[in-house]
C-alpha cells in the first residue's frame, strides 16, 4: 500500500470528529473516530451513497438496539440476536457495505440497557464521524477517478512493455521476471477497481455527459487490452519454452511481440493525440496477425505431439492483437464521431 490522499484524509477525518465530539462534551468521542475510518470512501458517489445508506441502517439499528436493549438489557445472547437481525435487514435492503459500522451502533447503543438518553448520544457520535469523514472526501482533495485512471493506464503499460519485449528473449533473471509481472497484475486489478468506480458513477448519475460515455468506452477497451496482453504473458511462461523451437522460431515471436508492443504503445498516443494523422494502420498489422498464426500452425502441424503448446500462444498472441485493432478503431472514432447512440452501444457490450 502505498501513501495517497485518502489515507491522509482518514486522519484528518478522524481528527475532526474527535474534536467535534470534545467540543459538543460528548462521552467516548473515539466511536466517532472509529465511524470516520469506515465511511471514507474512494469517490464522491460513494460518499454521498455510503452517507445515506449509513444514516438509514444507522437508524434503524439504533431503534432495534434501543427496544431490545429496553426488554432483554445488555445480554450478551440478546446483543448477538439483534446483530444477527441488523444484518438480514442490511443484506434484504442491499447495503451490505454499512454492516460493519452499523453493528457497532448497535453495540455501543445495547450497551446503554434501555436508557434513551445515553443510546441517543452514543447515536450521535456516529453520525458526527460519517459526517465529518463524508465532508472531508468532498472537500479535500476530492476523488478524482478518471485522473487516476489516464495516469495508471501509461505506467501499467510501460510495466507490460519491458515484461512483453523480454518474454521470449528470456533476458530478465526469472525471480526479477516474476517480481516484475506480479506488479503488473497487481497494477490491472488496481485499474480495474478504478473503472468500476468510474463505471459506476456513470451508470447512477441522471445526467451523465455524452463526453463522459465516451472516454468510458474508450477506457473499457483499454483495460481489457491490457488484460489480454498480461494473457500472453501466462501463455508464453506456461506453454513457450515447454514447446521444441529453434532460434529462429524465438526471432519470429520476438518480432511479432515487438509489432504488438509497439500498435499498443501508438494506439495511446494516438488517443492522446500525438500522432500525425494516418501514422498507424492497424488493419495491416491484423492482416499480418492472421499470417503469423497461419504459419505457427502449419508448423505445429508438422510435430503436433511436440508443438501444440506453440498454436497455444499464438492465439493468444492473435487476441491481443485483435484488441489492439478494436481500441484503435475506438479512438479513431473517439476523435472523430459524435453519435451518442453508437457510443452507448459499445458501451453495453
Amino acid at each position: 500500500m502505498t501513501f495517497g490522499a485518502r489515507m491522509l484524509k482518514t486522519g484528518i477525518a478522524v481528527t475532526l470528529a474527535l474534536y467535534i465530539s470534545q467540543w459538543l462534551h460528548l462521552s467516548s468521542p473515539v466511536i466517532s473516530a472509529v465511524a470516520a475510518i469506515f465511511a471514507m470512501q474512494p469517490s464522491i458517489y460513494r460518499s454521498w451513497r455510503y452517507f445515506l445508506d449509513q444514516l438509514q441502517t444507522n437508524t434503524l439499528g439504533a431503534v432495534l438496539a434501543l427496544i431490545a436493549g429496553s426488554v432483554f438489557s445488555n445480554e450478551p445472547i440478546a446483543v448477538g440476536l439483534v446483530c444477527i437481525i441488523v444484518i438480514m435487514i442490511c443484506l434484504k435492503l442491499k447495503m451490505g457495505d454499512t454492516i460493519g459500522l452499523t453493528l457497532v451502533t448497535v453495540i455501543i447503543v445495547m450497551e446503554a440497557s434501555g436508557q434513551w438518553q445515553f443510546a441517543l448520544t452514543r447515536f450521535s457520535l456516529s453520525l458526527i464521524g460519517i459526517v465529518s469523514a463524508f465532508l472531508i472526501n468532498i472537500l479535500l482533495f476530492p476523488p478524482k477517478p478518471k485522473m487516476q485512471f489516464t495516469g495508471q493506464i501509461q505506467s501499467t503499460f510501460n510495466q507490460m512493455s519491458l515484461l512483453m519485449r523480454t518474454a521470449i528473449s528470456d533476458e530478465i533473471k526469472e525471480n526479477i521476471f516474476r517480481d516484475k509481472k506480479r506488479a503488473l497484475e497487481d497494477s490491472i486489478k488496481s485499474l480495474s477497481d478504478k473503472y468500476k468506480l468510474l463505471e459506476e458513477e456513470q451508470k447512477k448519475l441522471k445526467r451523465a455527459k455524452f463526453s463522459q460515455t465516451r472516454h468510458l468506452v474508450v477506457y473499457k477497451q483499454m483495460l481489457n487490452t491490457l488484460r489480454k496482453g498480461r494473457e500472453v504473458l501466462d501463455a508464453v511462461e506456461e506453454h513457450y519454452f515447454q514447446s521444441e523451437r529453434s532460434p529462429e522460431l524465438d526471432t519470429y515471436f520476438d518480432h511479432q511481440l515487438e509489432k504488438l508492443i509497439k500498435l499498443h504503445e501508438h494506439v495511446l498516443l494516438k488517443f492522446d493525440d500525438n500522432l500525425k494523422p494516418s501514422s498507424l494502420d492497424s488493419c495491416m498489422l491484423l492482416e499480418e496477425s492472421d499470417d503469423f498464426i497461419k504459419q505457427v500452425l502449419e508448423y505445429a502441424a508438422e510435430q503436433p505431439e511436440n508443438r501444440l503448446r506453440l498454436s497455444i500462444v499464438a492465439s493468444t498472441m492473435y487476441d491481443y492483437g485483435y484488441q489492439l485493432e478494436r481500441l484503435s478503431r475506438l479512438v479513431e472514432h473517439y476523435h472523430k464521431t459524435d453519435d451518442e447512440a453508437l457510443w452507448l452501444s459499445w458501451l453495453k457490450r
